[in-house]
């Protein structure tokens, strides 16, 4: 499911216009954002957790070139899904 599905499908549940639910799909993800952005995390019960985690410095090559490269490290946004969460696509 892609964002337009996404927003046609929380139109279709709620009743509220295309533009409604597309103005609250993006605010969703922009507070998640700007919240990851800032060092924090946002946790939504039983569904899961948004989060920043640092990845480590890493030596890597180009297989073509050979040539080696230093990845710095870094701060990637990681999600950590709720057990209800888990639990749920686990049965199907």
């Amino acid at each position: 499911m892609n964002r337009v599905e996404l927003i046609s499908c929380i139109s279709k549940e709620t009743g509220f216009t295309k533009k409604d639910c597309e103005k609250l799909v993006r605010t969703f993800t922009d507070t998640i954002e700007k919240t990851l952005v800032a060092g924090g995390k946002v946790s939504i019960s039983g569904f899961g957790t948004f989060e920043t985690r640092e990845r480590a410095q890493k030596e890597a090559y180009n297989p073509v070139t050979k040539v080696k490269k230093t990845v710095a490290a870094k701060q990637v946004p990681a999600f950590k899904p709720s057990k209800a969460l888990k639990d749920s696509v686990a049965k199907g």
